[in-house]
């Protein structure tokens, strides 16, 4: 008997260690990243609408209302949205020519949408009690897929076979060819992988570390001074990540868009 009640106390102590119960924490700061249906309660298939399609389809309308609405009035003394919507376009239209070259410009469109799909989504994921697009693989994927093989596609379209320059470095020593271009080969198809998951684990880990201090200063109550401090230097920081990110993303596109306008080294 006694042994028994002895197996209960560890393992309730174990559960209050794990739940944070013994010391008065209870911070779970993944949490805030599971996708869960909006309109049922059972598992998430492929057409169920969840909280992660809710805030994409925000981003959307909050581009178009910026780009389309805001700049509708075109007037000479430019309103807050119409000065945000024209310097956003000039900020990517000078990254693309300055970056890939002016016979880029043809694609600065599909690159513009790409940088304000991902740097509204991560502006609107710093409001309280919303949900984060970019932290999930899924959807960071699925972003760089789309630029790895439209890329790819377009190098071969425009070059053929000789895109495959693109693996050849003819600088380097006859001997060392083959070997760099396997190297160069490797680098090139591991490009969506580090692409994707540089801007989600960035945006994911930002803000686990705001909720572990969310968490702290719910806890210490009136001596949540510290955590307070840090939860505002760390948002003030999460902002200029959600920026660096996109700009990340999109100047790193730029540069693969480069390689298939002209695959040399």
């Amino acid at each position: 008997m006694a042994q028994s009640e002895a197996a209960t106390i560890v393992e309730t102590g174990a559960e209050a260690a794990a739940h944070g119960g013994g010391s008065g924490f209870n911070i779970h700061p993944m949490d805030q990243f599971v996708v869960q249906p909006l309109f049922s309660d059972g598992a998430v298939s492929i057409f169920t609408v969840t909280n992660a399609t809710l805030w994409m389809a925000i981003v959307v309308l909050a581009t178009a209302l910026m780009l389309i609405v805001g700049t509708r009035g075109r007037n000479v003394i430019p309103s807050r949205a119409q000065s945000l919507a024209e310097l956003s376009y000039g900020f990517i239209y000078k990254m693309v020519e300055d970056v890939t070259g002016r016979d880029a410009v043809k694609y600065f469109p599909y690159i513009m949408t790409l940088f304000m799909f991902i740097v509204l989504a991560n502006f609107l994921a710093l409001i309280p009690g919303s949900f984060s697009p970019t932290s999930h693989i899924a959807v960071t994927a699925v972003l760089a897929l789309l630029v790895f093989f439209g890329v790819t596609i377009l190098g071969f379209v425009l070059n053929g076979a000789s895109f495959l320059r693109l693996f050849w470095v003819s600088s380097a020593p006859l001997a060392l060819r083959p070997i760099l271009a396997v190297i160069e080969l490797v680098s090139y198809f591991v490009r969506p992988v580090s692409h994707s998951i540089r801007l989600a684990g960035n945006i994911m880990a930002g803000h686990a570390v705001l909720k572990v201090f969310a968490g702290f200063a719910g806890a210490l109550g009136v001596f949540a001074v510290v955590p307070v401090l840090a939860i505002t230097a760390i948002y003030a920081l999460e902002v200029l990540v959600a920026f660096i990110q996109a700009y990340v993303f999109t100047i790193l596109t730029c540069v693969y868009l480069k390689d298939a306008l002209h695959p040399h080294h």
